[in-house]
């Protein structure tokens, strides 16, 4: 393999333009990145592909496997995964969401609960959907409230929530991604404070979340989700009943309680504090390094008490449990093969010059304050092309930090864009995952539950674009804010509208 660096021109976009050929045309974001990567290793070694593919696996994946934060990164995602899985099958979700059920008799505190619960079961954005959907979906049936706005106040709190909690699958994926950058860019910065800093500036995930209640107390409903709720008022028992035949159920078990929720999750921050709180956490810096260890320590202890309280109270065995616990650990394969080949095709990056030659054209004139506008946009196209916001993030942040760099945008309001626009053009997409589960746990049709939840989805969007050129300009934390407040001046507006038009017609 050769030393000598190439030089930055044109050519070292290659890999990129191959990648996002591939993941568009492909929709798979695996296909797209291998292909990448394996076209940037011809560039550097020729087109040999004996040569090509032990040049590969010997000088690019087996380093960036042995690299010990990338090691950290993927031991704590396995982690992670055994619980995840072990919390979904436990049982102890529809416990809890049942124990709100019962106190509930109307329409806005249906709903109300139903978003509450989304949130509280932050640990999953896939958990949410096949939990809350089908458990509160006889209730929405009851007081007959639309599978559609169901599916949409699920598919508003499980990504949205997910992408803001930082010590969880969604934080520590999207943070081992910036800290490669960060190292590589040669910032001695940390990914983790980035990331938080940037929480404020991820508009669509605060809007998507907050658009619910907002929703729920001025009672406005526009769009096909107005007619879909007009349907629902209509219903018989024969038609939902025709609705349930391929609807998905929650795992229960009559002696769940609501304290596996609970209980895991109070031993999870007690560990933490254990080990974090004695080397001055959160007032002092703590290695990262540290960190992982504390977090995947916690999530293992939290696993175990788990296994233990469902094999005591009988739900399932500790073999049962264990098997879930390993099952748990496979299901975070997909990740971590995402993961390397991201962190390798930015480590090849680098070596062709790509990011160096993108710095360059956009110092030649690209306005630092339309960067987090145009990442927005950008990884919006991604993720609705592609269905995968997680593949977006690992496509577009290897652009974005550098460029960001080297025309002195604002980091963190550039990061908020990437992850804003990948969970946008998750949400606009009809063939992403979270949608797909959304409306099969609450039991609507996935058409149906695209249509009815598009015109929210593209208020929201609008609204985080022109929030994002504003910030790239002035980048403070009361952008959100005024998000916030032209969300429930739009929905007025569009509402008002629509009633207007209505009466004309009349």
């Amino acid at each position: 393999m050769t030393n000598t660096m190439p030089h930055a021109d044109i050519t070292s976009i290659i890999p990129i333009a191959i990648t996002l050929g591939l993941s568009l045309s492909t929709r798979n974001v695996v296909i797209g990145l291998f292909a990448g990567v394996v076209s940037a290793v011809v560039m550097l070694v020729g087109f040999n592909p004996l040569d090509v593919m032990s040049t590969l696996v010997k000088d690019h994946l087996v380093t960036t496997l042995s690299n010990s934060y990338n090691a950290g990164v993927i031991v704590l995602l396995v982690f992670i995964g055994g619980f995840v899985t072990l919390m979904e099958k436990s049982g102890g979700g529809p416990a809890f969401a049942l124990s709100i059920v019962r106190k509930i008799s109307s329409t806005g505190r249906a709903q109300l609960a139903a978003w509450c619960g989304g949130i509280f079961i932050f640990y999953s954005d896939l958990g949410t959907p096949l939990i809350v959907g089908p458990v509160f979906r006889p209730l929405f049936d009851k007081l007959k409230i639309s599978r559609e706005k169901l599916a949409f106040i699920v598919d508003s709190t499980s990504s949205p929530v997910a992408i803001l909690v930082p010590f969880i699958g969604w934080g520590i994926y999207i943070i081992s991604l910036i800290q490669k950058e960060f190292d590589g860019a040669g910032q001695d910065l940390s990914a983790l404070d980035s990331f938080i800093q940037a929480i404020p500036f991820q508009f669509y995930a605060i809007l998507a979340i907050f658009i619910v209640p907002v929703l729920i107390y001025t009672n406005l409903d526009f769009g096909p989700m107005a007619e879909a709720e007009k349907t629902a008022k209509r219903a018989t028992e024969h038609s939902i009943s025709e609705q349930n035949k391929d609807a998905i159920q929650a795992f229960s078990h009559s002696k769940a309680r609501a304290s596996f929720v609970f209980i895991p999750l109070l031993i999870m921050a007690t560990v933490l504090c254990a080990i974090l709180l004695p080397l001055g956490f959160p007032f002092e810096n703590v290695a990262g390094s540290t960190f992982r260890a504390a977090l995947s320590s916690a999530y293992f202890f939290a696993a175990v008490s788990l296994m233990f309280m469902m094999a005591y109270y009988g739900v399932r065995t500790l073999t049962e449990g264990i098997g879930l616990y390993l099952q748990g650990m496979g299901n975070m394969m997909q990740v971590a093969i995402v993961l390397i080949l991201a962190w390798t095709f930015s480590g090849l990056g680098k070596e062709l010059g790509t990011a160096t030659y993108i710095a360059e054209q956009a110092q030649q004139g690209f306005p630092y304050w339309l960067l987090p506008a145009v990442a927005f946009v950008l990884s919006g196209i991604i993720s609705f092309s592609t269905g995968s916001s997680w593949g977006t993030f690992a496509i577009m942040f290897p652009l974005m930090i550098p460029t960001a760099f080297a025309i002195e945008a604002s980091l963190v309001v550039s990061i908020g864009a990437v992850l804003s626009g990948g969970l946008f053009g998750d949400h606009c997409s009809p063939i992403s995952e979270t949608t797909i589960l959304s409306s099969t746990g609450s039991g609507c049709q996935q058409f149906e539950h695209f249509r009815t939840q598009l015109p929210y989805a593209l208020t929201n969007g609008a609204i985080a674009l022109c929030c994002f050129i504003f910030a790239g300009f002035n980048p403070q934390i009361y952008w959100v804010f005024i998000a916030l407040a032209a969300q429930i001046s739009v929905l007025y507006l569009i509402v008002n509208l629509q009633t207007f038009r209505l009466q004309q017609v009349k």
